[in-house]
């Protein structure tokens, strides 16, 4: 597999499928950016480490679009061996949630975004360059035990015009469930 999207990278659009009914039967990474930019954040329905940080990650996705920035979720799992990350379990679980969560079937995004583990954040800015990769922070399932807030301090230096101090950390969670 390529090392796919880094810091510095523009991001790859695609088209895929959307679980959420309250939004577009279809989204696209155009739609999706706004002139601030976008967080991408590779999902599934049955990791722990996602399980663990729902509200989390929507406090993110509620801080993105109180700061102008787009939200979206992939999930890219194999749903054959993972029958709990199939379309009709998506559909239920995108009920909670307030952004686009989207399917990539054929798991072509996750190979050409690089993406290796669930959750995994993308944060591009207006032009879809990709300014950090990784982690919400360190500490994956007991947001109290956290002493890092990489993702958070990489959307203020973006919201501020700097670069992040930190633009790539290893993504703490479950990889993705590739087909075989």
């Amino acid at each position: 597999m390529s090392r796919g999207l880094e810091p510095g990278d523009t991001a790859t659009d695609f088209e895929l499928p959307n679980a959420n009914s309250q939004e577009p039967e279809y989204a696209n990474l155009e739609k999706m950016m706004t002139d601030v930019g976008c967080v991408v954040v590779f999902t599934c329905n049955h990791c722990p480490y996602v399980i663990g940080n729902e509200t989390r990650i929507e406090a993110i996705a509620d801080r993105a679009r109180q700061e102008g920035l787009g939200f979206v979720g992939i999930n890219s799992n194999d749903p054959d061996n993972y029958p709990t990350d199939n379309w009709e379990h998506m559909v239920k679980r995108a009920e909670t949630m307030s952004y686009p969560y989207l399917h990539d079937i054929t798991q072509e995004v996750a190979t050409s975004w690089g993406a290796e583990r669930t959750p995994e954040f993308y944060l591009l800015n207006g032009q879809g360059v990709v300014v950090y990769r990784g982690r919400l922070d360190d500490s994956p399932k007991d947001p109290t035990l956290a002493t890092t807030s990489e993702l958070s301090d990489a959307i203020d230096a973006l919201l501020s015009n700097e670069k992040p101090s930190v633009s790539r950390t290893d993504s703490i969670g479950c990889s993705v469930k590739w087909k075989v």
